[in-house]
């Protein structure tokens, strides 16, 4: 590693005021993306700001018909809830599968993103369920929030602090993982609010996680796993690598997407 200066704050606004005096900091939340990079010098920030001691990051609530997860909050504490249990299981369960017990005890949702890694599980949730991510400045809708490979709508001085799930009627989220590193080579999160549907597919765009209108459009006809039978997912514009081709990945957005409309029916 270059070197670098290390801070800890101990609350948001101090988090800020120090992300706002060094040009070339980085948030530090899980980093399992920022220190190996850092490792193989592929990155070097002039200062780190350990988000860890920031308590009021942390957090899980209920606060009418949304569910508010703070953005410092470990994968494992998300699985773990009873709060997210009730008002969104397959939330729950996406959580459950992420990483492995070190991963999930250490990388939060915030820090995932943020970072809006391609594979990621949270960004198909936050789309489907039409999420609001709250910063230190404003509110960002999902819609708007991804906005490619490792990027987001996050401006300079931007601390994502909180994401704000609406609740929906019936929800699902069903992935085939990389059996190494558990992230998706191809993951669906379908989500029911009234006539509102949603699919939104990861591990799959060469640009990240995106929705499928086709899918959608069915689905609203009737909101069962023979709905999709027949509707396809273009390969061109799907990532296609070692792990799989883009016209598995193609084939596999299918099998997902009606796996999680199953799931999701029999659960509601």
């Amino acid at each position: 590693m270059y070197a670098f200066d290390y801070h800890r704050p101990t609350s948001l606004r101090q988090a800020a005021n120090m992300l706002a005096k060094n040009e070339d900091a980085k948030l530090l939340a899980g980093g399992h993306t920022l220190l190996p990079t850092m490792k193989q010098r592929l990155a070097a920030p002039s200062a780190i700001i350990d988000l860890n001691a920031v308590a009021e990051l942390s957090g899980i609530e209920l606060k009418g018909r949304s569910l508010v997860i703070g953005a410092m909050t470990r994968h494992a504490a998300v699985a773990a809830s009873p709060v997210v249990r009730e008002a969104l299981p397959a939330l729950c369960e996406l959580a459950e599968g992420i990483g492995d017990p070190h991963v999930r005890n250490r990388g939060t949702i915030g820090g995932s993103i943020a970072n809006n890694d391609p594979a990621a599980d949270y960004p198909a949730a936050c789309l489907a369920l039409g999420a609001t991510i709250v910063t230190n400045k404003r509110k960002i809708p999902a819609e708007e929030f991804f906005t490619g490979l490792f990027e987001t709508a996050l401006e300079e001085g931007e601390i994502v602090t909180k994401i704000s799930f609406p609740l929906v009627g019936k929800a699902a989220y069903e992935k085939f993982p990389n059996p190494a590193s558990r992230y998706a080579l191809v993951g669906v999160f379908v989500a029911k609010r009234g006539s509102d549907i949603r699919v939104a597919v990861t591990g799959a765009g060469a640009d990240g996680v995106f929705r499928v209108p086709t899918m959608e459009e069915a689905l609203k006809k009737r909101f069962s796993p023979k709905s999709l039978e027949g509707v396809t997912v273009p390969a061109d514009g799907l990532n296609s690598d070692i792990h799989a081709d883009a016209e598995y990945r193609a084939h596999l957005i299918g099998v997902m997407a009606r796996r999680a409309v199953a799931k999701a029916t029999n659960r509601g």
